[in-house]
């Protein structure tokens, strides 16, 4: 939220010479986060000159230039620069005339974007200065002509200063506002925060307006027949009308000035309007050309197949979900987010009716996502709108209108107002002092309490708190202690570190997650985290290896409606990582992501569980209920390279990233949990068939093993359709069942005393058969003696029977108690490979 320190100004006592951090500094201290500064970016001689003549000078390069005499200061008198009162000047606009009052700046003036003012020469003349347009001035984007401030209603002196003139002196303060306090989206409600903050006197600009009877003659109904969590998505609509207005009068300058600082464009008078008093007061407004509605208002929810044309020219297709504002005709607006194009403000307007209503928070947010159309009445709507100020916008966008578009209420309209009070909360005696830990006395906490807005009655052993209408936010007696925390002042919270009981700290499951995500950025891999959130089209893909559809979790309120469910595999969460960091240029990536996966049962319904609230914990039945709702969540390990591991130097060609890649962070990651996993050949359907691993771990005594996951590259195919590139591994572990098939403690291995013999052995195997059960069959035959062995090389051609291929295997035998013979090392060699050839026919290649 952006507000103009003079806006600020006008509702509660700024000190002059009041600096910008000198607002933040106070705002910061009741709780609102500094954002930034705003300011028109312009310095030095601006004045207001007067155009005496002028003559047009065709140019070879087709332009036309106006040579011009303008006056700068009244006669006989220095300008602002101390130079004359007549000024030479170069104007290439052609819509100004002998007599308009125009900005000129001045030299030794500074316009937005560091752009220097000076007299120079150009197209023959010395141009002493320049006359501005709005865009140069910062005021808007038009740039088509000169700024005359007769269309902005003015005429000034000349010789006046334009930036006091035009607003241009002022600054903002902006403020992040959190969504649980809406009211600060508005003056009134930044001023009240300032008032908290100093001290200072606070005059509400709501209470100012002058009472309106309730208006009758405009028909308005709420018809809502599928409430969102049975709340009615409107509670308050009000409406006035204005006769007579001239929508093409000039916004004034001040007004002007006032949005853009605080971040929204001028657009014609009646919009400015309905804008400028939602900034004022918070309360969106919205006005339509009453010529054009057809019989009375109704509000209610879409109806199936109905689309509606928004003002932004884009024709919606509605949800039934979605609320309207409609009438005869059909919808002419999405409610709280915004209008139809066919009631629309335009020049030819000269009757308005304005409205402003009270929508649903949920109901308005969630319409936002769904079509992606955040707004700025949105943005109000979905944190709560003060529901009492209606009546007082409504009032002052009549004022505003009467004053500035020449309109004229005719007391017509409507009052229909259903909006229930906020619950009384209940502060029990010492509660706050107990929860924030200082000792506040019963003065401070009913003068904070009455300072925010809320009303007091006293009770036997506390106190019952009405919280005010603007703030929906108080809804527990926490909340009012975390008010009283920042009225009475932060400073006066301690600080105090807590004593750690013995024996806390990480759990296993912690310091191992953690120890996987070190040994893997030690390797060279950058952690990411992705959102939690999946297409249907992803899970279909990725969520299961084989052909059927893994069940996800849908969430009832997604953020976007294109990834409605909860993630089930980690990998389309880096898919998007990758792409993201590609369109940005970065085309080597070696990137993992340790995060929950949430896995429900086919056909299981989970259910809902019905928390009692009170000061006590929830039994032990309700929180076994509560995990048993929960769907199975494991921790999950993703991988994801791409490009090249080393890139190309001199002497040394690129080396791109591959499977190999991955499937050494896998057993690396195994190394550093101490888990003995091994691949054999998997399959995936999102993988390539020929090089995806299945990674297994054994358990017990015999062959049996445990799948934890798979590594393997991406198809071509689909890789081509995400816009990647060819060759994209990527690999996917159970974190949670690697750290539980974990060793509970690491056994030291002794030093080896003794001398290695190595040796190695090609077999002949037939194609179909998997490398790795070559290898547990020479391990199996080679016995004790066999330290280890790796597969070195897998070739096919020449030599070798069509369908058949040999695998070369490096072994290391060791003794423990003596120096192995060669003989010895061969008689393993060869007991090892009569066991491959016993269970797949393998034959040694001479």
């Amino acid at each position: 939220m952006r507000i103009p320190l003079s806006w600020l100004a006008e509702f509660v006592d700024v000190p002059a010479g009041t600096s910008i951090d000198d607002v933040h500094a106070a705002l910061v201290s009741v709780g609102l986060e500094e954002e930034g500064s705003h300011r028109f970016d312009i310095d030095g001689p601006v004045v207001v000159g007067e155009v005496l003549e002028f003559g047009e000078e065709p140019q070879s390069n087709g332009k036309t230039i106006r040579w011009c005499s303008v006056r700068v200061a009244p006669p006989g008198t220095s300008a602002a620069d101390g130079g004359a009162d007549v000024r030479g000047i170069v104007c290439g606009a052609h819509n100004f005339f002998v007599g308009d009052k125009v900005v000129v700046t001045l030299p030794g003036a500074v316009l937005p974007g560091d752009f220097a003012i000076a007299a120079r020469k150009t197209y023959g003349h010395i141009s002493d200065g320049m006359i501005a347009s709005a865009r140069e001035l910062g005021l808007g984007d038009e740039h088509d002509g000169i700024l005359r401030l007769a269309t902005l209603g003015l005429d000034p002196e000349v010789g006046t200063d334009a930036l006091g003139l035009l607003g241009l002196t002022d600054a903002a303060v902006e403020v992040n506002v959190t969504p649980d306090r809406g009211y600060a989206f508005s003056i009134r409600g930044i001023a009240r925060e300032y008032a908290h903050a100093t001290g200072a006197k606070f005059r509400d600009p709501a209470l100012a307006l002058p009472t309106i009877e309730p208006a009758e003659g405009v028909h308005v109904s709420i018809d809502d027949q599928a409430p969102i969590r049975g709340k009615v998505g409107a509670t308050v609509f009000v409406t006035r009308v204005v006769r007579g207005v001239d929508p093409t009068v000039p916004t004034p300058a001040w007004m002007v000035s006032r949005l853009k600082l605080a971040g929204i464009r001028s657009i014609s008078v009646v919009v400015d309007i309905t804008n400028y008093v939602m900034l004022e007061l918070g309360q969106p407004l919205h006005g339509y050309d009453l010529d054009l509605l057809q019989g009375g208002i109704v509000v209610r929810r879409a109806a199936a197949g109905e689309t509606l044309k928004t003002l932004d020219g884009q024709v919606r297709k509605l949800d039934p979900e979605d609320l309207l504002i409609t009438d005869d005709s059909g919808a002419i607006g999405l409610a709280g987010v915004m209008g139809g194009l066919k009631t629309e403000i335009s020049d030819d307007t000269t009757n308005v009716l304005i409205e402003a209503a009270n929508f649903d928070p949920v109901s308005i947010a969630r319409t936002a996502r769904r079509h992606k159309l955040p707004s700025e009445a949105s943005k109000r709507f979905e944190r709560g709108v003060d529901p009492q100020v209606a009546v007082a916008a409504a009032a002052r966008a009549v004022q505003l209108l009467e004053e500035l578009a020449g309109g004229t209420a005719d007391g017509s309209g409507s009052g229909l107002h259903q909006h229930d009070s906020l619950a009384p909360i209940f502060l029990p005696d010492q509660y706050i002092s107990r929860l924030v830990g200082v000792d506040y006395t019963d003065d401070e906490i009913t003068s904070s309490l009455i300072e925010i807005g809320a009303t007091i009655e006293y009770a036997s052993d506390g106190l019952l708190v009405s919280p005010p209408s603007w703030r929906p936010d108080l809804t527990h007696k926490s909340t009012l202690a975390e008010e009283v925390a920042r009225i009475v002042g932060y400073s006066r919270i301690p600080s105090v570190l807590p004593t750690a009981p013995p024996g806390r700290g990480f759990t296993r499951e912690q310091q191992l997650r953690r120890l996987a995500a070190e040994t893997l950025a030690a390797s060279g891999s950058t952690e990411v985290l992705a959102y939690p959130f999946l297409s249907a089209s992803s899970n279909a893909t990725f969520g299961s290896p084989d052909e059927t559809v893994a069940p996800a979790v849908r969430l009832a309120n997604p953020l976007d409606a294109e990834v409605p469910l909860l993630r089930t595999t980690l990998l389309p969460g880096l898919i998007d990582v990758a792409r993201r960091n590609l369109s940005r240029g970065l085309t080597d990536l070696a990137v993992f992501e340790i995060g929950a996966v949430f896995l429900p049962a086919e056909g299981t319904d989970y259910g809902v569980v019905d928390v009692p609230l009170g000061a006590t914990l929830p039994s032990s039945e309700i929180l076994d209920a509560l995990n048993s709702s929960i769907p199975p969540q494991p921790w999950h390990l993703g991988l994801l390279f791409l490009g090249d591991a080393i890139e190309k130097q001199p002497g040394q060609p690129a080396v791109p990233f591959g499977v190999a890649d991955a499937l050494d962070a896998v057993r690396l990651l195994a190394t550093a949990l101490d888990v003995p996993v091994s691949v054999r050949q998997g399959s995936h359907k999102a993988l390539h068939p020929g090089r995806t691993a299945e990674v297994v771990v054994p358990v017990g005594v015999g062959a049996d093993v445990v799948s934890v996951g798979y590594v393997g590259e991406l198809l071509p195919a689909l890789a081509a359709d995400l816009d990647l590139p060819r060759v994209v591994a990527v690999a996917e572990l159970d974190l949670s069942a690697l750290i539980d098939l974990a060793a509970r403690s690491v056994q030291a291995t002794p030093l080896a005393g003794y001398p290695a013999a190595t040796q190695d052995v090609s077999l002949v195997v037939a194609e179909a058969v998997a490398a790795g059960d070559v290898l547990d069959a020479l391990t199996a035959g080679a016995g004790e003696l066999l330290e280890s062995i790796r597969l070195v090389d897998d070739y096919r051609g020449a030599g070798i029977a069509e369908g058949s291929k040999s695998l070369t295997f490096a072994l290391r035998f060791r003794a423990d108690d003596r120096t192995l013979t060669a003989a010895e090392a061969s008689e393993a060699r060869i007991a090892g490979a009569a066991e491959a050839g016993r269970r797949f026919g393998a034959t040694i290649r001479e």
